[in-house]
């Protein structure tokens, strides 16, 4: 075959580090934009966007020249820079050094996008750790829980 194809589309889970609430409202619709351009740069497609004060999802697609673990090193990196620029408080800006990288096959990308968007209603009964916790749980990832946590 002369030409490479694929449909792999990820759910990306990332937190602040020590899960600290320092996404201000004022600034997480940009951030959103920021992380788009950013995915757009490198041949992703973003599906969807949304964050909390303490972490981010990002449902996007993952383009074939770049590796789960580089897309998101690099999403990271760059938008603690720019994260940095938003407030004299944020210098010392930190994401966890971890993330949370799902596969969703395309018949549940609608679903996935609804769940990403309503993150603010969804957080009224369950935080963070709670969330990751049953994501981890719902993909079947194992984990050690005296490591889950930095």
């Amino acid at each position: 075959m002369p030409q490479t194809y694929s449909a792999i589309y990820l759910h990306l889970v990332f937190s602040t580090k020590d899960r600290r609430a320092l996404l201000a409202d004022s600034f997480r619709p940009a951030l959103h934009s920021y992380l788009g351009g950013m995915l757009k740069e490198r041949k992703s497609i973003p599906l969807a966007i949304n964050s909390m004060p303490d972490h981010v999802h990002v449902l996007c697609s993952l383009p074939r020249t770049i590796t789960v673990a580089d897309l998101l090193q690099d999403l990271k990196r760059v938008s603690s820079k720019w994260i940095k620029t938003q407030d004299e408080s944020l210098s010392l800006f930190q994401w966890q050094q971890g993330y949370g990288a799902f596969s969703i096959s395309t018949n549940q990308i609608p679903r996935v996008k609804t769940y990403i968007n309503n993150q603010q209603e969804h957080h009224r009964k369950i935080d963070f750790q709670e969330e990751f916790l049953w994501l981890l749980k719902k993909h079947g990832v194992e984990y050690d829980p005296r490591y889950i946590w930095d």
